[in-house]
């Protein structure tokens, strides 16, 4: 066989805890996993695609009353926002590079579930890997989750990898 890399595409997020500006649980998990049991030491035989959702805020503001807000507030958060991510995708593509899997990674704007499954449709990676916080049914209905909607409308083979019980903040939904 030889020829092309698997490509698998990564949906990776930031901590939603509050004062913890990294990678969440959840994406930690999935990567490690991904490296552990699919990539093992088959390192030039897997290309490592990830991609970073950015919800935008409804008002641009995280928490903060922007009645008074400059035109120069607005593009210092953009910039915020942007640095955050590209902060996020550099801790994996660290990892990547200091073990030697081939990599790329993007950052995008909207709705995570509708912008992951476009990006699958665009780059058509061999599978997506999504981490799965494990939320119950009752907390499902409030918060909704990325993962079952990818599962339902990718257009690849999905895997996802539920964070263990150890790894479980107080607020579950937290990640």
């Amino acid at each position: 066989m030889g020829g092309e890399p698997t490509r698998i595409m990564l949906a990776v997020n930031e901590s939603t805890i509050k004062g913890y500006p990294h990678a969440s649980i959840s994406s930690r998990k999935a990567f490690e996993w991904t490296l552990h049991k699919i990539v093992r030491s088959n390192t030039s035989g897997f290309k490592l695609l990830f991609l970073h959702v950015q919800v935008p805020d409804e008002d641009g503001f995280d928490d903060m009353d922007s009645v008074y807000a400059s035109p120069e507030d607005f593009k210092n958060l953009r910039n915020r926002d942007r640095a955050k991510g590209l902060h996020l995708l550099e801790f994996f593509v660290e990892r990547c590079h200091a073990i030697g899997v081939g990599c790329e990674a993007w950052i995008k704007k909207g709705d995570p579930k509708e912008v992951i499954c476009h990006e699958v449709k665009r780059v058509q990676p061999d599978f997506l890997v999504v981490g799965c916080r494990g939320l119950g049914p009752f907390q499902r209905v409030f918060v909704g989750t990325v993962s079952e909607f990818c599962v339902k409308h990718a257009e690849c083979p999905v895997i996802t990898i539920k964070r263990s019980a150890e790894e479980t903040p107080q607020d579950p939904v937290d990640d």
